[in-house]
């Protein structure tokens, strides 16, 4: 029997989930820069329930106010490059970090205890296809966000060693 995706909570939509976003957020980034990533460098949640994903945090670059931020996300690598998803649980707009990412694509992660400088590069259509399947298979809530997200194409961003 094929799998079906879930409905789109009504919750998505509400005001408070981009706040609790940020609070579970910054609680992950706290925890996670305390521990090397020992607590917080797995997500465990929905699909990373049965198939933990790793997760790294992302430091960027407010492209307003220029302020430094720092987002947990899940990644996955290919080949040298890190890869990573703008879903935002398949809201109907892009993350800030993405937008910030689009105008100062300088950025640095850490996976673990170590740091790596990076260029953020959106992913043409070709590489998206390319990629999206084993985004999918190291987190497979990714398809129903997309489903979730509407006419939003969810964006891939490819993190390239600087």
């Amino acid at each position: 029997m094929a799998a079906t995706t879930p409905p789109r909570p009504k919750q998505l939509d509400s005001p408070m989930l981009p706040k609790i976003f940020k609070i579970m957020g910054k609680t992950q980034v706290w925890v996670y820069q305390r521990t090397g990533g020992r607590i917080g460098g797995k997500w465990r949640v929905g699909a990373g329930f049965r198939k933990p994903v790793p997760t790294l945090l992302l430091e960027h670059r407010g492209r307003k106010s220029g302020t430094t931020y720092i987002t947990p996300l899940l990644y996955i690598t290919d080949g040298a490059d890190t890869v990573i998803v703008a879903s935002q649980g398949g809201l109907a707009k892009h993350p800030q970090w993405y937008h910030n990412l689009r105008a100062h694509p300088d950025a640095t992660i850490q996976i673990g205890r170590d740091r790596h400088p990076v260029r953020a590069v959106i992913a043409d259509a070709p590489q998206r296809a390319r990629l999206w399947p084993h985004l999918v298979d190291a987190y497979a809530d990714f398809d129903t966000y997309q489903t979730w997200a509407g006419d939003r194409e969810i964006p891939v961003v490819v993190l390239q060693p600087r």
